[in-house]
């Protein structure tokens, strides 16, 4: 098979990669960081995120979201795809705030979903540009409603999934699901990329 060579996300170094039918008929993801880098990336025990916060993802976090690396949401493309590929929930990413992702220029939770192949819809919308990263956790608790629903979104009786980078104290889930079930949803799910 073809070698294609490409270079780490993360740390630059250069990633030299074998292309073969089983990755091509399997879904495989070609990869995107170096097996030094990924190490750095603790996997969680929760059944609800795939990883742990600590230092490497704060720095990823930090330069996706914060420095623009649009090209950082392939990192963990192909464990997102082996969560989501199969799932019957509809899924939905956590909104930012239309200022926020003006500011941004993209919505870091879509796409991680897009990066991984993964269709999913938006029915909710952010109220404010206030981070709950800001507040402590009294004051996350206390907080006015974070999300409505779009306008024209029609919530079905069924099953939802919300998608999320990273959960601390669950508030803003919290939210999205009471949101969503207010209006007529069945269930409501989460998954987060990341445990805080």
């Amino acid at each position: 098979m073809n070698k294609i060579e490409s270079h780490c996300l993360i740390c630059t170094q250069p990633l030299k990669i074998t292309i073969s039918w089983k990755m091509i008929l399997t879904k495989q993801f070609s990869p995107t960081i170096c097996e030094r880098c990924a190490a750095r990336f603790v996997p969680s025990q929760s059944a609800t995120s795939l990883y742990q916060y600590n230092e490497a993802m704060k720095d990823y976090l930090h330069q996706l979201k914060f420095l623009q690396d649009v090209a950082l949401a392939k990192v963990f493309r192909q464990e997102l795809y082996d969560r989501f590929n199969k799932e019957k929930a509809i899924i939905l990413p956590i909104p930012m705030h239309p200022l926020k992702q003006q500011e941004r220029t993209f919505s870091h939770t879509d796409e991680l979903l897009k990066a991984a192949h993964i269709p999913f819809i938006q029915l909710l919308e952010k109220t404010t540009t206030e981070t709950q990263s800001s507040k402590n956790r009294e004051q996350r608790i206390q907080v006015a409603p974070l999300f409505r629903l779009k306008k024209d979104a029609q919530i079905e009786h069924k099953n939802y999934l919300l998608f999320d980078d990273i959960k601390t104290t669950g508030t803003t889930l919290e939210h999205a699901t009471t949101a969503l079930m207010q209006a007529g949803a069945k269930n409501v799910q989460y998954f987060t990329l990341i445990e805080g």
